[in-house]
């Protein structure tokens, strides 16, 4: 079941992974010329790279990471996956559905606010997924995330505890930080970086001077970050941070790059990427003005993005591009759509009053 894994030229000083990758992503997603309405007046030309439409159920780009992290557990023999995050946590979706594949039982702990703990958390979005994969759901109460600092760390040790249990009864659960970010994960997206340059080299995708990406667990991002580096791309990476703040994900990048061997001659994250503060709603809270925005995209493009992770993306990088034109003026910018489509559906009653009216058919007597 799993494929070996051999590092590109550029990767080879680095810690690759010991077990290889299984195959779960529908690879290469395409780079295509994006007909986004943004930064027009600044002659913007858009491109999209589809890693929306890796497959897996609607992974996004978990599903490179997880080829990773599956083939990892399963070389280590487990008999289980215990992984963590918000109770739309694409991350957790993605994952119950990747276990399933590979014949693993998939475990979320999915933190709630208490006021929810014991109610029925029904069938929205990726809630949908999670219930008819059989996933096994292990509610954590919000205050215990908050007790515990409030951050990633707050969600491994979380994570932990119910791996814990887990080992108690005999189990061996494979354990996934938050998002998937480890440093073999990391992997996921060294191999995503690879692809683009063979694109580019075949004529599939032009060179870009900027990439954009969303960073939720920061894993992608530490991924494009240091691939993008090593393989001298020369893309002015800008990432934006959909929780937290900037300045953990820099550190974040630096630990996973240093985890998997990258030494102090390649550099540091705040030398490879810029970082925009996207977390000020907090993480999954929207407002009208990016409803709308998320609403006018995927009119004007066909490409519907989510309010957590892409659509606050997108409408960050264009509120700061809006203030330094001149740094972006007559750009090629890729937009690299890492997913996220189902947690939209949760958001069903704000975008009613958005998206166009139906006009009733009479026919004539």
């Amino acid at each position: 079941m799993t494929l070996p894994y051999s590092p590109p030229t550029w990767a080879q000083h680095l810690l690759s992974p010991k077990y290889g990758r299984v195959a779960l992503a529908h690879l290469p997603t395409p780079v295509m010329p994006w007909a986004c309405p943004e930064l027009a007046d600044l002659g913007v030309e858009w491109f999209i790279k589809r890693d929306d439409m890796t497959g897996n159920e609607l992974s996004g780009n978990k599903a490179r990471k997880l080829e990773f992290l599956m083939a990892d557990a399963l070389g280590n023999g487990c008999d289980s996956v215990c992984t963590i995050g918000g109770v739309q946590s694409n991350h957790c979706r993605a994952t119950a559905a990747a276990a399933r594949l590979v014949g693993l039982e998939p475990h979320l702990v999915l933190v709630l606010p208490n006021r929810d703990l014991d109610k029925e958390v029904g069938l929205s979005g990726n809630l949908l997924i999670d219930r008819m994969l059989g996933a096994k759901l292990h509610f954590a109460a919000g205050s215990d995330y908050l007790k515990y600092g409030g951050d990633l760390g707050a969600m491994d040790k979380l994570n932990a505890a119910a791996v814990a249990k887990l080992k108690l009864r005999g189990q061996k659960p494979y354990v996934v930080p938050v998002g998937g970010t480890t440093p073999i994960g990391t992997w996921g997206y060294l191999a995503a970086v690879e692809e683009l340059r063979q694109q580019q080299m075949q004529q599939l995708a032009p060179e870009f001077d900027v990439i954009v990406c969303a960073c939720g667990s920061g894993g992608t991002t530490a991924g494009i970050a240091l691939g993008l580096r090593l393989a001298g791309l020369g893309s002015a990476l800008h990432a934006v941070n959909v929780q937290h703040q900037p300045e953990a994900y820099y550190d974040l990048i630096d630990k996973e790059a240093a985890a998997i061997g990258a030494g102090s001659g390649d550099g540091t994250a705040r030398e490879w990427l810029t970082i925009h503060n996207g977390g000020a709603l907090g993480y999954g809270n929207t407002n009208r003005e990016q409803l709308e925005f998320i609403q006018r995209v995927a009119t004007a493009s066909g490409i519907v993005l989510d309010h957590v992770y892409t659509g606050k993306a997108l409408f960050t990088f264009c509120e700061y591009a809006r203030t330094q034109p001149d740094q972006f003026r007559g750009k090629r910018i890729l937009f690299w759509h890492t997913g996220g489509l189902p947690g939209l559906f949760t958001k069903v009653d704000e975008l009613v009053g958005l998206v166009p009216a139906p006009e009733r058919l009479t026919l004539e007597s």
